[in-house]
């Protein structure tokens, strides 16, 4: 499957015009019937978040919750087995409903294709639309940022990166308050490394709502200009940032974050039994790429549910999904059909 790639010239204040790459971008299961467990789950509807000071993970809880997730799969791969979260974690009991996108672009996702209000009352309908497919698990709103993107020229650093100014981080979470959102900043590397880059944006991830996205097709191993190729996180790359989260998580008395891997390849993602789940971070491998129904499902199948790490995501795109396609984006209905339920869906 081949990403959408483009280029658009940015006007930067204090940067030059530059080109802008655009991306139209484990366990066995109990013997338990799911339709039991979300009668004994039914209370679910009504759960908020707990609060980190005063709530205590109810083990049991967690492990019927992560079962219905597997929607029945006996395969053995599904649920996941591993560390449970802190107190105050978003998965398993939410599910993110989240907008993708860059200020300074109108082709990189909805969110800089619309002006604002409308781009929040879009993303507040698709909630409600995925709170009426599936009351056990609500969903909330999240604003996912691209604060970093690869370019095809190397910059003063040498990188191919390009980091966004601060003032428009800020302007992303401003909007994230006024719906109650979570934030996404999201990083494409380039020729840097994923620590590095995540390092520049820690006064955001210190901020409970603030969560990491990290894009593997733009880790360029061997020099060459991002967009040539796709590129690669191995399972150290990814042990890495999570060991960095974690320890902003226990520095500062935090929730879990929540780490978004995008996939769509094979080699995009290597050696992933050999990635860390530690309760201080809640890792979502992103089934990323367009195309038809037929063609995404095969991809989830082959990237997300043969490769189990901890959680699903399922990404949608509103234009290049339904380009050429009669049967237009997936509903939350038929996405609930998936093995496993995706906990968190971005559109783009």
């Amino acid at each position: 499957m081949k990403k959408y790639f483009t280029l658009t010239i940015l006007p930067l204040l204090l940067f030059s015009i530059l080109l802008f790459l655009n991306c139209c971008n484990r366990g066995n299961a109990a013997d338990i019937k799911i339709e039991a467990i979300k009668a004994k789950t039914e209370s679910v509807k009504n759960t908020t978040v707990p609060e980190t000071s005063s709530f205590i993970i109810d083990t049991a809880d967690y492990n019927r919750r992560i079962l219905i997730l597997s929607n029945n799969d006996d395969s053995g791969r599904w649920p996941v087995k591993g560390a449970y979260p802190l107190p105050g974690a978003v998965l398993p009991y939410k599910r993110i409903i989240a907008y993708y996108g860059n200020l300074y672009s109108t082709r990189m996702g909805i969110l800089g294709e619309l002006p604002k209000k409308a781009m929040l009352k879009k993303l507040e309908g698709e909630v409600n639309k995925w709170n009426q497919a599936d009351v056990a698990f609500p969903a909330i709103p999240a604003l996912h940022y691209v604060a970093i993107t690869a370019q095809v020229a190397p910059g003063k650093e040498n990188k191919y990166r390009m980091r966004m100014p601060f003032h428009q981080i800020d302007t992303i979470i401003s909007w994230a308050k006024e719906i109650d959102a979570l934030v996404f900043l999201d990083i494409q590397v380039g020729h840097s490394t994923v620590t590095v880059e995540a390092s520049s944006l820690e006064k955001y991830f210190v901020l409970p709502q603030v969560h990491l996205g990290i894009d593997p097709e733009f880790s360029m191993k061997n020099g060459e200009r991002p967009g040539t190729k796709i590129g690669t996180f191995t399972a150290d790359d990814i042990n890495s940032v999570v060991a960095y989260l974690a320890d902003i998580v226990r520095k500062n008395n935090l929730p879990p974050k929540v780490l978004v891997i995008h996939r769509f390849t094979q080699r995009m993602l290597t050696d992933y039994k050999r990635i860390k789940i530690v309760p201080e971070v809640q890792i979502v491998i992103d089934m990323d790429g367009f195309g038809s129904k037929v063609l995404k499902k095969s991809t989830y199948v082959a990237y997300i549910y043969r490769e189990p790490i901890q959680f699903a995501g399922f990404k949608l795109f509103y234009k290049n999904d339904t380009k050429n396609n009669p049967n237009g984006l997936y509903t939350p209905e038929e996405i609930l059909k998936l093995k496993p339920n995706p906990i968190y869906i971005q559109y783009q």
